[in-house]
């Protein structure tokens, strides 16, 4: 029996193209693959054996057409010298598929390691950020404040943060879409879900910087924007973020500002389309409406 046969009983069938990279080592034209541009959360895995080979909270975009990431799973992936004598190339650790080459000193991040991999050698599961790093104790906070491409802008890079999500949430309707929420028919609000390492950061920390993103003082609208779904809401997730809101608005009242901010429990959040995800990040700008202010 061949070796090619084993491997088709051993490992998952691979399409003429996926052999040509995985198996005989070629490249991927880039900017093409899949994973490119992949922003989910979950495992990164060996599309030949499914072994998992990298989290979703280790990729980063180096602009380089393929997608990267700065660290692997303990043991998942190894490096060996490459044919051409120069660079470093890698592999599953746990079937020798090819998978890309690793560079070293670069500085993209921290890390200083851009492991550069085929899209075309991976497969992707889902899963949460608890799923990934049951170690981390996380929590979520739930904002309206106006355009929710603002909102996030200011909460993307503060400490502690480690995701931020726009959507819709607060109305009647399921599934909504943003047209729909647009026409100011559903009662949702534009929202952002943040997800923060509460070992770093608490919701009070947020919550200030939520009341000094926006105007907390106007009903139904955010500068250019109005409409209900503009208005200004933090959907608590427990009786201590509620009080916390409110000992924050009653010092802004005492301040002399009118706050009309809604305080509701948390109800379902409905994902905006991906093309509102980290908008002003994607696009390098900066936010029309929103501006920071001291307020505390």
């Amino acid at each position: 029996m061949n070796s090619q046969k084993l491997d088709s009983q051993k490992y998952n069938p691979l399409t003429p193209e996926e052999e040509r990279v995985i198996i005989h080592k070629g490249t991927e034209r880039p900017f093409t693959g899949f994973y490119y541009k992949h922003q989910d959360t979950g495992l990164y895995q060996c599309k030949r054996c499914d072994a998992p080979l990298y989290r979703s909270t280790d990729k980063f975009d180096a602009h380089c057409g393929w997608p990267s990431f700065d660290d692997e799973i303990e043991g998942a992936v190894k490096r060996v010298p490459d044919a051409d004598g120069h660079r470093t190339e890698i592999v599953c650790a746990n079937c020798g598929a090819h998978l890309g080459h690793v560079f070293l000193g670069e500085g993209y991040t921290d890390k200083n390691t851009r492991h550069c991999v085929n899209s075309i050698s991976l497969n992707f599961k889902s899963l949460n950020f608890n799923d990934l790093h049951p170690e981390i104790k996380t929590d979520t906070a739930i904002f309206a404040g106006g355009c929710f491409w603002g909102v996030e802008y200011y909460f993307k890079e503060l400490p502690g943060v480690i995701s931020t999500k726009v959507g819709y949430t607060g109305g009647h309707i399921a599934n909504p879409t943003y047209h729909q929420v647009c026409a100011d028919t559903t009662g949702h609000a534009e929202a952002l879900e943040v997800v923060f390492d509460s070992s770093i950061t608490n919701f009070e920390t947020l919550a200030r910087l939520f009341f000094e993103i926006h105007d907390p003082t106007q009903v139904d609208r955010q500068g250019p924007d109005i409409g209900s779904q503009y208005r200004s809401a933090i959907f608590y997730n427990s009786e201590e973020q509620k009080l916390i809101a409110e000992k924050l608005i009653s010092l802004l009242q005492i301040k002399g500002l009118k706050v009309v901010t809604e305080l509701t429990p948390a109800t379902k959040f409905y994902e905006a389309e991906k093309y509102h995800q980290d908008y002003y990040g994607k696009n390098s700008k900066r936010p029309y409406c929103h501006f920071r202010v001291k307020r505390f």
